[in-house]
């Protein structure tokens, strides 16, 4: 199903627009229409459309003004407009086609062709990472998930023995020997860690409770199986304790 955002100062327009985008194809939704221009960047600012049908000729703003202001421009750009000099102008400023009114059937055809085929060739980064999030959350074996470096990390709790804060940094230790190091303070990690085998057992420290190999009581202190040692504080030894 394509979602497709409309918007045209004229209402006529943009309801005839409207209707031929919905009797065109059952695979095609109007998602929301605009006449306010204003209104529809804050829409879309919030929102990823498979497609923008935009009108050129707009009193209080015009589609090429539009289209700078858009802070997000995951998605292609159909320009409509009566008139034709408009044309080169609109491929210019990136938009996927252009339509004349009054829009043609088979024009309109060969746009929603193209606007296929640009979606499946620019798939977006966003909308991947979207997919693969909403797949880990309903997934049986959710994964452990890290916003790091531009890209996103999966893990089984099993990999990671500890974290460590760093300020406003975090490094998470793997199994395997390599770290991740994460813009987030050591509260923002603990969210992300399931409970029932992660404790914070210092202000500075968290641990995978499955990993720990030795617990020094008198000198406070674990020993994780990679032999880690990682001090307790006074304050957590009591509900550490708890905890095992």
């Amino acid at each position: 199903m394509i979602e497709a955002v409309i918007v045209d100062d004229e209402i006529k327009a943009l309801q005839s627009l409207s209707w031929e985008l919905t009797n065109f194809s059952d695979e095609i939704k109007v998602e929301a229409s605009f006449t306010d221009p204003f209104e529809a960047l804050t829409y879309l600012e919030k929102n990823t459309p498979d497609c923008l049908f935009l009108d050129i000729e707009m009193p209080t703003m015009d589609g090429f003004q539009f289209i700078q202001k858009l802070t997000n421009k995951n998605f292609p750009v159909v320009i409509t407009t009566a008139y034709n000099q408009y044309a080169i102008k609109a491929l210019k400023n990136e938009a996927i086609d252009y339509l004349l009114k009054p829009i043609d059937t088979d024009d309109l055809k060969d746009t929603i062709v193209k606007i296929r085929k640009h979606n499946a060739k620019n798939f977006t980064a966003e909308r991947l990472e979207r997919l693969l999030l909403n797949f880990n959350s309903n997934s049986k074996h959710k994964k452990i998930t890290f916003n790091t470096d531009g890209k996103l990390v999966f893990l089984d709790s099993d990999e990671i023995l500890y974290a460590e804060s760093d300020g406003n940094y975090s490094t998470i230790f793997l199994a395997d020997g390599h770290k991740i190091v994460l813009t987030k303070k050591l509260k923002e990690v603990n969210e992300l860690l399931p409970a029932d085998s992660f404790f914070r057992i210092h202000n500075s420290f968290i641990i995978n409770l499955t990993k720990i190999k030795e617990f020094l009581k008198t000198d406070g202190y674990v020993i994780l199986e990679s032999n880690h040692k990682i001090p307790v504080s006074r304050q957590k030894k009591s509900d550490f304790l708890d905890m095992l």
